[in-house]
């Protein structure tokens, strides 16, 4: 029997342009029978505190002047928000969200802060593992 693909992803970035790739791709892969793990750090995991997702709407500098326009043709086209994409990721595939330790311990959280969606917290140790098992990893 064939070991299933994985794909891993670190996310850093906490704005909305970030998180849609990481919604999107998630869900691209289960529908291709891939696992995929995320690992949140810094910014990234501060999107994911109780109640924030819903929230945010930072946008990088990189992108601040297209913000605008590419929110309005989002809502135009009924695009879902980027949460609701991971949350649907999730319950069709084999998805697992991570908060990094370090970054929970330094900010003073624990697993109670977050939303229901992260698994656990883990050591960048153990993620390092996961990702040597990928075919792909990603920072975002």
């Amino acid at each position: 029997m064939a070991e299933q693909k994985r794909l891993c992803m670190v996310v850093f970035d906490g704005t909305v342009d970030k998180l849609y790739p990481v919604a999107i791709m998630a869900s691209g892969a289960v529908m291709n029978d891939v696992r995929v793990d995320i690992f949140l750090t810094f910014w990234g995991l501060l999107a994911f505190r109780k109640g924030e997702p819903y929230k945010v709407q930072a946008i990088s500098q990189d992108y601040a002047q297209q913000a605008g326009a590419m929110m309005a043709l989002m809502q135009e086209k009924k695009v879902p928000h980027w949460y609701d994409t991971l949350l649907q990721a999730k319950e069709l595939g084999d998805v697992h969200v991570h908060a990094c330790a370090m970054t929970a311990d330094l900010m003073g959280l624990t697993k109670e802060d977050f939303e229901p969606v992260i698994e656990d917290i883990i050591g960048v140790g153990e993620f390092i593992e996961m990702s040597q098992q990928a075919s792909s990893t990603l920072f975002i």
